[in-house]
């Protein structure tokens, strides 16, 4: 297995309950190459709760990551409180992602008083690791067009959560599929899904536009979305904001149990 974790976090960041995050992420990393899911050796991203934000985003811009990253903001209504995601990413190639870094931090911080109560409430410090995401390989595109490769790309990811599930003997997350637009304008892709969903309970997926195109494919892993995967194919922005929202309210927690 070739996945890392950040070799100088602590000299960067000072995150109570990372060493519990990052020991979870590397024995989950293990059962979903067991599983036969190729990871990349780098996470896609990490989200850390902070308040203030300048708490991570400051040493994160310290060392190489781009505050703002895809100039957006992304709400995230979580635990019935309002928090606002902010992007940071690495530029392609940055010495940092040699020492294990992630591509992306999403840097959520509370609107308000509530919010920051809940927050604090949670016990894990402030900041906090909420989750880590570890990003999927892509299967080969092997010829075909367009359609024909988003459509193997659905069905890999059914049975890669599928699979997932299995080997970690737990209930997947909702997989949030946000795709190109011109794949879910096709003309077949409404009669082509069910086929590729294989049975998966309406209520277990969601279907978007992903603004800005490409594809990020994604689903947790661990009960309160501790540990999360996620395939990303040519996207521009960072996150898909309904898909955001849908994780943010439906998926996630900042209480975490098993």
């Amino acid at each position: 297995m070739d996945c890392r974790l950040p070799e100088d976090f602590h000299a960067v960041l000072q995150i109570e309950n990372a060493p519990e995050r990052f020991e979870e992420a590397l024995l989950v990393a293990e059962k979903i190459s067991d599983a036969g899911v190729k990871l990349y050796p780098n996470m896609d991203h990490a989200a850390i709760f902070t308040d203030p934000p300048c708490l991570v985003a400051g040493p994160l811009k310290t060392m190489g990551y781009i505050a703002g990253w895809d100039t957006r903001c992304y709400p995230s209504p979580v635990d019935e409180q309002d928090y606002i995601n902010v992007p940071s990413g690495l530029p392609f190639g940055h010495p940092a992602l040699a020492r294990g870094w992630f591509h992306y931090v999403a840097v959520v911080h509370p609107v308000d008083q509530p919010a920051l109560d809940q927050m604090l409430g949670q016990g894990y410090g402030n900041p906090f690791i909420h989750h880590l995401t570890w990003g999927i390989v892509p299967p080969d595109r092997n010829g075909g067009d367009e359609f024909d490769y988003a459509c193997r790309i659905i069905s890999y990811m059914v049975s890669t959560r599928q699979r997932i599930g299995g080997y970690l003997n737990t209930e997947p997350g909702t997989l949030i599929m946000a795709l190109p637009p011109n794949i879910t304008q096709h003309s077949r892709f409404e009669t082509t899904l069910p086929q590729l969903l294989d049975g998966l309970d309406t209520d277990a997926y969601q279907v978007e536009t992903m603004q800005g195109g490409g594809f990020l494919i994604q689903f947790f892993v661990l009960t309160g979305g501790r540990i999360e995967v996620a395939l990303r194919i040519n996207t521009q922005q960072t996150f898909n904001p309904k898909s955001v929202h849908k994780i943010s309210e439906d998926e996630i927690s900042t209480q975490q149990t098993d």
